[in-house]
C-alpha cells in the first residue's frame, strides 16, 4: 500500500506494521498515523516503547516490550527505527520477534529499503500479506501531493515551472523540503529565479564553515561565525541551519551501513564518515531533526522576526547540538 494511500484510508491494523520504502518524510507522516490511529495521546506514553536499530542488540529488547500488556489502553505499541542499517544475523534475530507478537498488541518496523531490494531482503517482503505494509517510495503523484502540502502548510504559493521542478527532481523529499522552507521566509510566492537562485545548497561557504566546525566540537569557532554572518544579515539564521541540517544529513548517511554520499561530494567522505563513527546515527539523525526545527520555527513564525531572537535561536541550537556531537 502506498503511503497516501494509507494516510487517506482506515486500513485494518493487526500485530505487525512494516514501513518501508525510500522517502523518510513519508515514513515519518505514515508513523504518526498510525500511532494516532493506535494510541490516543493521554494512553500513549505508557504503552509505546521506541527503539533506534543500534540499540536493541539480540532484540530481546524488542520482544519484552512488545509481548507486555498493554496498560490503560487496547494495545502496547513498540517501534523499530533504522531497520534497516541492521546486519543480517540481527534482522533475522528481530524478524523472529516480528512473527511473535501477541494478538492485541503492535510492532512497527521502519525498514527504509526500496520493495524490491534484494540484498537484504526487506522485511515487508518477508512478512507479505502478514503485515500492514506501506510503501514510502514516492511517484510523480506523491511528490507533487506533498509539494503542494508543504507549500500550504508553510502558507506559500509556487510558480508552475517550480512545482514542476520539484515533482521532476532526482532530490529526496527531506530535501525539497527544507528547500521550501528556506524559499517560503518572507515570500507569498516561489518564482524560478527564486528556486534557480536558492534552492537545493547552501550558497554561503561561511555557513559549511560554522556547521563543520560544531560538529567538529569547535564551538567557540562556530559562534564567531554566527556572529559575524548576523553582522552581515539579520536573516542569516536559515541559512545559517540550513547549512547545519545538511551537514548533519550527510553524516547521519556516512554513520549508517552502506551509507553514500552524492557524487560531487565523494571527496569529503572519509571525513564525514570520520564524524559519522564518531557521533553515531542516533545522534548524527537526533541533531539532524533538531536543525530541521530550528528552520521551521524560523519560516512558520513561531520565532519571531527579530534578529536578537533568531540569534539566541541559532546560538542555543548550537550549544546544543555542539553537545550532542560530541
Amino acid at each position: 500500500m502506498k503511503a497516501y494511500d494509507f494516510l487517506d484510508g482506515a486500513p485494518a491494523i493487526g500485530r505487525l506494521v512494516v514501513i518501508e520504502g525510500t522517502e523518510r518524510v513519508l515514513a515519518d507522516l505514515a508513523l504518526e498515523a498510525v500511532l494516532d490511529r493506535l494510541l490516543p495521546a493521554e494512553v500513549r506514553e505508557l504503552n509505546l516503547a521506541r527503539f533506534e536499530a543500534d540499540d536493541i542488540g539480540d532484540s530481546a529488547c524488542v520482544r519484552e516490550a512488545a509481548q507486555a500488556m498493554p496498560f490503560l489502553a487496547d494495545r502496547r505499541v513498540v517501534v523499530v527505527a533504522e531497520a534497516q542499517t541492521l546486519k543480517a544475523e540481527a534482522r533475522r534475530k528481530l524478524w523472529d520477534v516480528a512473527q511473535a507478537v501477541p494478538e492485541g498488541n503492535t510492532l512497527i518496523l521502519l525498514d527504509l529499503l526500496s520493495p524490491r531490494s534484494k540484498s537484504p531482503t526487506p522485511l515487508g517482503a518477508l512478512a507479505g500479506r502478514s503485515a500492514l505494509r506501506v510503501d514510502t517510495t514516492a511517484g510523480a503523484d506523491a511528490r507533487e501531493r506533498y509539494v503542494k502540502e508543504t507549500l500550504e502548510r508553510l502558507g506559500a504559493k509556487a510558480d508552475p515551472w517550480v512545482l514542476d521542478e520539484l515533482v521532476r527532481s532526482d532530490a529526496d523529499l527531506t530535501t525539497v523540503r527544507n528547500d521550501l522552507e528556506k524559499l517560503a521566509l518572507g515570500r507569498a510566492r516561489i518564482t524560478r529565479a527564486d528556486l534557480e537562485r536558492e534552492a537545493i545548497a547552501v550558497e554561503d561557504p561561511k555557513a559549511y564553515k560554522y556547521a563543520s566546525a560544531l560538529l567538529a566540537g569547535k564551538t567557540a569557532e562556530a559562534l564567531e561565525i554566527t556572529q559575524e554572518m548576523f553582522a552581515n544579515d539579520s536573516r542569516a539564521a536559515v541559512t545559517l541551519l540550513s547549512a547545519l541540517a545538511t551537514e548533519c544529513g550527510y553524516v547521519w548517511e556516512m554513520a549508517r551501513p552502506g551509507g553514500r554520499l552524492p557524487e560531487r561530494l565523494q571527496f569529503r567522505e572519509r571525513a564525514l564518515r570520520a564524524l559519522g563513527n564518531r557521533i553515531g546515527a542516533r545522534r548524527a539523525r537526533a541533531a539532524y531533526e533538531r536543525a530541521v526545527r530550528g528552520i521551521e520555527a524560523v519560516v512558520t513564525g513561531q520565532v519571531g522576526g527579530d534578529a536578537d531572537e533568531q540569534r539566541a535561536l541559532v546560538d542555543r541550537l548550537s550549544v546544543e547540538l555542539s553537545a550532542l556531537a560530541r
